[in-house]
């Protein structure tokens, strides 16, 4: 269970984290400055199992993967949007950050309380009584996301073993 933090439409990698704290890859220094210029509070009050609620288009912008890592390192379980921009969905999945696509989602308020089941798709908005229904994350899918990302699935599993 965790808290939503609502975020609107087309928000862009540089929102998530600007540019100038692109200089290193470290999860931890990159979640300190997530969202700071629009949410400056985020880093000081997410707490791990949190969950992000967007507009459309989320993770427009860059292709850098440090929007996704400065997210997964605030210890977001997953963002559910209608919409992602499809190089912010592929570095997601890569580093194994969950997301959801879900319309309906966006009637979630901020601080509400949500369950998230990746597998089934399935949201539960505990605090509106509410249950919507994502996109569910195909099996091959969940199970990068499950091990951490691509690079920790492909050491956990024979390359000859995925090809047959």
């Amino acid at each position: 269970m965790g808290r939503v933090w609502k975020f609107g439409e087309n928000l862009n990698t540089d929102e998530i984290i600007p540019a100038r704290y692109n200089i290193t890859i470290d999860e931890r220094e990159l979640a300190a400055k997530a969202f700071c210029e629009i949410r400056p509070d985020f880093a000081l009050q997410v707490q791990p199992g949190d969950v992000i609620v967007a507009g459309g288009n989320f993770g427009c912008g860059s292709s850098r993967e440090h929007a996704a890592v400065a997210i997964r390192g605030t210890g977001v379980k997953c963002v559910i949007a209608p919409s992602f921009a499809r190089i912010f969905f592929r570095n997601a999945i890569n580093i194994g950050l969950p997301i959801l696509e879900c319309p309906q989602a966006t009637e979630i308020e901020e601080g509400d309380e949500v369950e998230v089941d990746l597998s089934r798709g399935e949201i539960r908005d505990l605090t509106q009584g509410k249950v919507y229904h994502a996109r569910p994350l195909p099996d091959f899918v969940l199970k990068i996301v499950n091990a951490g990302g691509l690079v920790r699935f492909l050491r956990e599993h024979d390359i000859e073993e995925l090809m047959a």
